[in-house]
């Protein structure tokens, strides 16, 4: 067993399941002990209460995958890794990190001639069934080694992952994937609002979804997955209209703005994230009350 999963989210939970799906055995580590245990007695993973643990129960040269949240936490145990670590043994962040921080990290470990490789997982709690689609930057030694994880994790052994380039290079596809995913949501988001409050039509937009899924330019997963709730809720009244945002997103409209390229729809559905977290709210007050100056207009108070 040469293999080390670190992370047992809903992520690297899943991807240790569909692993022993494809025969390959693996050693488990999470914060929670009782989590690893947990998936090994369902998997037949072998879980390992510490850091020390797991190192010491792969055969050299290893492969150390985190699958953690991008970050201090990422960060944390990639420190907590190095000492224990020995020249040969490769470490892959899993996370959704950021591609400069993964060249640092990078130079971090060749300094004791351990190898880095970054990797962007797309899927969700879907890929446990449909397979990953896995971007990962790294040296081609660090690729050869991978691969038949990658061939083990991805929806087929040929399909589904690819090697993009150097270190750096998986998260960098993978912080673009998500500036696009952005777009996408948010055009969906804004076509359905759109029908949702035409007057006079009372169009049926759990039809309409599934119209779209059949032979229309538009059709996507995206779309599937918003016929699917569509179907049994178009008025969403128990939803809060709150959408986090994620560190991806962010580094693309820097990205754009660091190479000049404009990526107007990307960034503007970054926006439209940070106006549904309340953060418009001050600016739309200072809207109303320079209205209220100019012109006289009414302005609405809170709880009226």
């Amino acid at each position: 067993m040469e293999f080390g999963l670190v992370g047992l989210g809903r992520m690297g939970g899943n991807m240790a399941r569909r692993l022993a799906r494809k025969g390959i055995g693996i050693a488990l580590h999470n914060r929670s002990h009782d989590v690893s245990e947990a998936i090994a007695a369902e998997t037949g993973h072998l879980a390992c209460a510490t850091l020390v643990d797991l190192v010491a129960a792969l055969e050299a040269p290893r492969i150390v995958w985190l699958m953690l949240p991008a970050g201090e936490a990422t960060e944390q145990a990639l420190q907590a890794l190095l000492p224990l670590l020995a020249p040969g043994d490769l470490v892959v962040d899993g996370a959704n990190g950021y591609y400069k921080d993964d060249q640092r990290r990078a130079d971090l470990l060749a300094a004791r001639q351990i190898d880095f490789a970054d990797a962007g997982v797309s899927g969700g709690v879907w890929g446990l069934e449909n397979g990953y689609c896995i971007m990962f930057g790294g040296s081609d030694a660090a690729a050869a080694r991978l691969k038949p994880y990658m061939e083990a994790l991805a929806p087929t052994p040929e399909t589904g992952w690819l090697h993009t380039g150097p270190v750096g290079s998986g998260h960098f596809v993978k912080m673009v994937h998500n500036g696009i995913e952005y777009g996408m949501m948010q055009a969906f988001a804004e076509g359905f609002a759109l029908m949702r409050n035409k007057p006079g039509f009372d169009l049926d937009l759990g039809a309409i979804a599934e119209l779209w899924r059949h032979g229309s330019v538009v059709r996507s997963w995206l779309l599937d997955l918003s016929a699917e709730f569509l179907a049994q809720d178009q008025d969403l009244e128990a939803i809060h209209p709150f959408v986090a945002d994620s560190g991806e997103g962010r580094w693309t409209a820097l990205e754009a703005v660091e190479q000049g390229i404009p990526a107007p729809v990307m960034s503007l559905a970054l926006m439209m994230r940070f106006a549904s977290q309340g953060r418009n709210d001050y600016a739309a007050k200072m809207l109303a009350k320079m209205r209220q100056g100019f012109g006289g207009h009414a302005v609405k108070e809170e709880g009226k």
